[in-house]
């Protein structure tokens, strides 16, 4: 008989199991009833938690974003930093990147809602004031422009990439997209 899974564990298995339903059958064959099945459980524990698909489907991206965090490089440079966590991005989660947008068309639609959750809740946010307080730190910006929109601009950016091409995106582009549209904003 298998263990009862309770708290964390019970909510960690839910996610999963909406997770691989999202990533396999998208929104439009996403249904609670299937998360139900396959992660063994019954409709109540579901619905005690999420009380509808979209709620389901916005927790299991929020999860599925922090599951996959990368680590905050730390080069000494802000340049490099940004460089490097693009390149990791873009040699990891290119196929992330597009199923996401693939299979979450259909909840726009359906809720109005970006499908893609605030900064904040998946930890992108920390990451990047890390990673500009350090620049910060040696003086290689000036704090006062870094915008919530100018941090995120780099990143942006290459999402725009991978979601045009469907593809990594070749270094030149990496560098052109810091070199000469985010660093002059910065500095």
């Amino acid at each position: 008989m298998a263990e009862r899974r309770r708290g964390a564990a019970l909510e960690k298995a839910l996610l999963d199991a909406a997770w691989d339903e999202l990533a396999e059958r998208g929104y439009a064959g996403f249904t609670m009833d299937a998360v139900v099945r396959r992660a063994g459980t019954s409709p109540p524990v579901l619905y005690r938690r999420w009380p509808d698909r979209a709620a389901l489907v916005r927790a299991a991206v929020v999860h599925a974003l922090r599951e996959q965090r990368l680590d905050v490089p730390d080069t000494g440079s802000l340049r490099e930093d940004v460089l490097t966590l693009m390149r990791e991005i873009n040699a990891t989660r290119v196929p992330f990147i597009t199923a996401m947008s693939v299979h979450l068309a259909g909840y726009y639609q359906e809720t109005g809602d970006a499908p893609l959750p605030d900064p904040l809740a998946t930890g992108r946010n920390e990451a990047l004031d890390v990673l500009f307080g350090r620049a910060a730190e040696r003086g290689e910006i000036a704090p006062g422009r870094l915008t919530d929109r100018v941090r995120s601009l780099p990143f942006d950016l290459l999402r725009h990439e991978i979601l045009t091409t469907f593809a990594p995106v070749p270094d030149h582009v990496l560098e052109e997209i810091v070199d000469t549209v985010f660093l002059p904003l910065v500095r």
